[in-house]
């Protein structure tokens, strides 16, 4: 009599819809008969379970039975894998035992996208969308092979491309790592992926003397697409190691935006005694991959013991299940006087929610938040208020910056003023404060994402040069200010000071020494000017009298002078002028790629008279000077 059924129902990438196998099977004795499931793969691409007929006492105790059904798994697996290789428009590019540590592949950004698909020892370990070079490629990506040596690897593409199994390169070294941070468009002070395109900044914590920045990551390609958690850890915020992909996409999606948290208490159990769990909380975007078709947006958990170095994902995902549209983004924090986890996540068009959690697996919806304008991407916490002793309010704020200031009760965010404009530029979405920045330390420290494209690079966007946040009360009431961190003075050369001069109407001059990349903290009284401001690298930076406006590039911020004076403090780089204006009151991030030629420096006066107070102008030091880029 058959008392049981196996059921292996697996997804490998390259079946659409997964294809399900029923096989009948006499367990070998009726007292193993039980549900149980079999562990996932690494990938998660794989999905195995029996299921129960009549009987049901324990199984635990037949390793005959599991060791039967493996062998079994590990026979179909094959037979889908040899089955699959000889599909019609399927090529077997490649079959090896794996000796080298990256397997290269060719781009051409705008070729025709196929699908690759690499097992090791029969089972998909990665699986992506690349542009397939069909000749010269434009650069390389590549796949870490580290952790599957001496395995058996497998890669095919679909649909087929000729050469392709003599376009791939297996090295012990990345291809063209000798132009990597190298490149004449690199900007020098900003965080890039060594290869691929970046957007979000996700999982922004620090943790035992490490900074890490994880972030939204397309290692096969230079746009959008592909999404793993890219990682990179610094000790100063300025200077970066990558240190490879942490999250990679699975049968639940691919691996959208979400934040990261120290579990200090061990909350959720994922600890063991060692390092402290540090436990990412992302978006499971269901539908935007082969593996996941017809799967849901979710939030899940994945945890580290190794200070991020490598990470698991929590077998009981998703903790937060489908709510609406395409709920994602999760921020999460420890809300201290209650002792609880809080979560902010976005729901739909302007809608966010907020929820509570005492272990991080399982989440209470407790209000709602709207804010017109703006959606995507959450950040929530509390600052104080300068100038006004034991005040503080809480800000609340999506992907384009807009935000409330209010107060929160553990369960409710009242707002009490906003929206507000926290970016006035073109280079900024999705930004994110840390967690668990020492008391000792004290700021709120905000990295956006900069979005400019570098084109003919191998690699795409960057991020914006971190900032703190801090609050102040006005006459206007309270505001956020933004300024650059001051780790930033790391990176400064020889100052050169400019002292006070007068600026006749229609003159330009300042004149200094070539400059490329720079930091440059200015005073100008504008007098009686209808204009006046600097003119950066051949980019003008202009204050506009009558409109009381600082405008760059067709971006403007209404701003008015402090004490009948406009401060300018400027950070330039290859691709962007970063402007923070009076202290902070407006944040303008510019996307432009500077042309290289342009090097001037000049200080300008239209329709009246006004005058520099000072200058102070320093050449800042590239971030790359040990990986291969300029000193």
């Amino acid at each position: 009599m058959v008392n049981g059924w196996v059921i292996y129902s697996y997804a490998l990438l390259v079946s659409n819809p997964a294809t399900a196998l029923t096989i009948p099977f006499r367990f070998p004795r009726k007292r193993d008969a039980k549900l149980f499931r079999f562990p996932k793969s690494a990938s998660g691409f794989l999905r195995e379970m029996i299921l129960p007929c009549k009987t049901t006492p324990r199984l635990a105790a037949s390793r005959r039975v599991k060791r039967l059904a493996h062998l079994l798994a590990l026979v179909l697996i094959s037979d889908s894998i040899v089955s699959r290789a000889a599909e019609p428009g399927r090529e077997l590019v490649r079959d090896w035992t794996v000796q080298s540590n990256f397997l290269n592949l060719p781009v051409k950004t705008g070729a025709p996208k196929r699908l690759a698909t690499l097992s090791a020892d029969g089972v998909v370990v990665r699986e992506f969308e690349i542009e397939w070079a069909p000749d010269k490629p434009d650069f390389w990506v590549f796949v870490d092979l580290h952790k599957f040596r001496g395995r058996h690897a497998s890669l095919f593409i679909a649909p087929k491309a000729d050469g392709a199994s003599g376009a791939i390169k297996l090295t012990d070294q990345i291809e063209q790592n000798e132009n990597d941070y190298r490149e004449s468009l690199r900007p020098q002070f900003h965080f890039t992926s060594r290869r691929g395109w970046n957007n979000d900044p996700n999982g922004l914590v620090f943790y035992a003397g490490e900074y890490h920045l994880f972030y939204q990551h397309n290692p096969y390609g230079w746009n959008w697409g592909n999404m793993h958690w890219g990682h990179a850890i610094s000790r100063d915020l300025v200077h970066w190691e990558e240190l490879g992909d942490a999250l990679f996409p699975d049968n639940m999606g691919t691996m959208f935006s979400g934040s990261a948290v120290i579990d200090e208490t061990n909350s959720a159990g994922f600890g063991s005694g060692g390092e402290k769990p540090l436990v990412c909380v992302y978006t499971a975007a269901g539908g935007t991959s082969a593996a996941s078709k017809n799967q849901p947006f979710t939030q899940c958990l994945a945890f580290s013991l190794d200070r991020g170095r490598t990470f698991t994902k929590y077998s009981g995902n998703p903790v937060l299940a489908h709510i609406v549209g395409g709920n994602r983004d999760p921020k999460v924090f420890w809300h201290r006087p209650q002792k609880k986890w809080v979560m902010a996540l976005y729901l739909d068009k302007s809608d966010y929610a907020l929820f509570d959690s005492r272990d991080l697996k399982s989440w209470k919806r407790l209000s709602g938040v709207t804010i017109p304008g703006t959606s995507e991407c959450p950040e929530f916490f509390e600052l104080p208020v300068s100038g006004r002793a034991g005040q503080a309010r809480w800000i609340f704020y999506g992907g384009n910056g807009r935000y409330l200031i209010g107060t929160f009760d553990g369960e409710k965010f009242s707002a009490e003023s906003g929206p507000h404009e926290l970016n006035f530029g073109n280079c900024f979405y999705a930004s994110q404060t840390f967690n668990g920045i020492p008391a000792e330390d004290g700021r709120r420290i905000m990295i956006g994402w900069g979005r400019v494209s570098f084109p003919g690079m191998p690699f795409n966007q960057m991020m914006d040069f971190p900032v703190e946040l801090t609050l102040r009360a006005a006459e206007e009431g309270v505001r956020l200010l933004v300024n650059p961190i001051r780790e930033i003075e790391k990176l400064r050369g020889n100052r050169k000071h400019y002292s006070a001069m007068t600026l006749n109407a229609g003159e330009s001059r300042l004149q200094t020494e070539a400059l490329e990349t720079a930091e440059i903290i200015f005073e100008l009284a504008p007098g009686d000017s209808s204009e006046c401001g600097l003119i950066v690298r051949g980019v003008p930076i202009v204050y506009n009298s009558s409109e009381r406006a600082l405008v760059c590039l067709g971006k403007r911020a209404p701003l008015d002078l402090v004490n009948g004076m406009l401060a300018l403090h400027l950070l330039i780089d290859r691709g962007s002028i970063e402007i923070f204006a009076n202290g902070g009151r407006v944040y303008m991030p510019m996307g432009v790629i500077l042309k290289p030629e342009e090097r001037s420096l000049n200080v300008f006066s239209k329709g009246g008279r006004a005058r520099l107070v000072s200058a102070d102008v320093y050449p800042l030091k590239s971030i790359w000077a040990g990986l291969g880029g300029r000193d």
